[in-house]
């Protein structure tokens, strides 16, 4: 994008959106957003705390989106109510996504059974199969397989070389990135005279409204009925959901966790980096599990864990504060064997 044509905006018509104040110049333009080592003159940034907030004063930018109680005799303050919720609003406005144009390309294979909205996007070697039906708005960006009998939601967007298997549910709003595979098969399989005879997987999966699943993540099918992710939920990159898993709504998965088969998440769950859960298991809802984290048990609604194998978090820095001491108890132990034992040969 040339520089004249950036979006530009008032700090006061940057406020109103915002639902916030200008206190200064309302009328000043801003055609950026930058953190404050990075920003120049017409860039807005932010602060949410002192730190942050003397940097931005120090800055070059124009502007400064902030919560609390700051005060600045030498920049324009955009005053909002949460300073962070207020940055991912307002980054779209000088950012907007690249849009794409109604139409299916020539190189991409369209079954004629499939039904196809007049305001999608089909890119280049997509292949839509049998059946499939994709609403308004929905973009598939490029080497994207749609296998049969498929539903796509409207404004749905798939990143490149996403792959969505026969039967998958995909509701509106949900956002696929490059890589990701829907509705491969779930690992099952049943030892037969030595052999591991593989259990056919029949089922499907749902993925409900305003999901967005990162690069490079599985999500089996289940091998009977679905496999639901729940409205609203967030998958980072590189994690692998087994199938018949439910992932409850918001709830929160970071980079390469597993969740094995059957297992159930509720609402407003949170997953940390390579947490590892069992399968058929019950994690309540607004359950935290920390980092690094192996799960074998339920978890009831409202607690946190954490460690290997997981506990709730008292009782685990309990241990880990034990497990410190070890060193100087076992020294103590010898001392006193020691001890006890020239008193015994006299």
């Amino acid at each position: 994008m040339n520089e004249g044509s950036k979006p530009r905006f008032t700090a006061g018509e940057i406020a109103n959106q915002l639902g916030g104040t200008v206190e200064g110049d309302g009328t000043i333009e801003l055609s950026g957003f930058a953190p404050a080592d990075a920003a120049r003159k017409g860039d807005l940034t932010f602060a949410e705390s002192e730190t942050w907030f003397a940097r931005a004063q120090q800055s070059a930018a124009s502007a400064i989106l902030v919560g609390g109680e700051f005060k600045s005799s030498s920049k324009t303050l955009i005053r909002v109510t949460n300073a962070r919720v207020a940055f991912a609003k307002v980054l779209p406005l000088f950012f907007p996504e690249p849009t794409f144009a109604p139409g299916v390309h020539p190189s991409a294979v369209v079954h004629p059974t499939a039904q196809l909205a007049p305001t999608a996007h089909i890119g280049p070697l997509c292949v839509v199969g049998e059946r499939v039906r994709i609403d308004n708005a929905v973009v598939l960006q490029g080497g994207n397989h749609i296998g049969a009998d498929v539903q796509i939601g409207e404004a749905t967007r798939l990143f490149p070389n996403v792959t969505v298997y026969p039967d998958s549910v995909i509701g509106s709003r949900v956002r696929i990135h490059a890589g990701s595979v829907i509705g491969s098969d779930g690992f099952g399989y049943v030892l037969d005279e030595g052999e591991q005879r593989k259990v056919p997987q029949i089922g499907n999966v749902i993925i409900h409204d305003d999901v967005e699943i990162g690069a490079n993540v599985t999500v089996d099918r289940g091998a009977l009925g679905s496999t639901i992710i729940g409205k609203g939920a967030k998958i980072d990159n590189l994690v692998q959901i087994g199938h018949n898993v439910v992932v409850g709504e918001h709830s929160i998965i970071v980079a390469q966790v597993g969740i094995a088969g059957s297992t159930k998440l509720g609402h407003y769950v949170t997953l940390a980096g390579q947490v590892g859960l069992a399968g058929h298991l019950t994690i309540g809802h607004h359950v935290t599990v920390a980092a690094q984290s192996g799960v074998m048990t339920h978890i009831p609604d409202g607690e946190k864990w954490w460690g290997t194998p997981a506990l709730p978090d008292r009782q685990t820095k309990r241990q880990w504060i034990a497990f410190q001491k070890l060193p100087e108890l076992i020294q103590r132990i010898n001392e006193l064997e020691k001890r006890l034992g020239s008193k015994g040969e006299k």
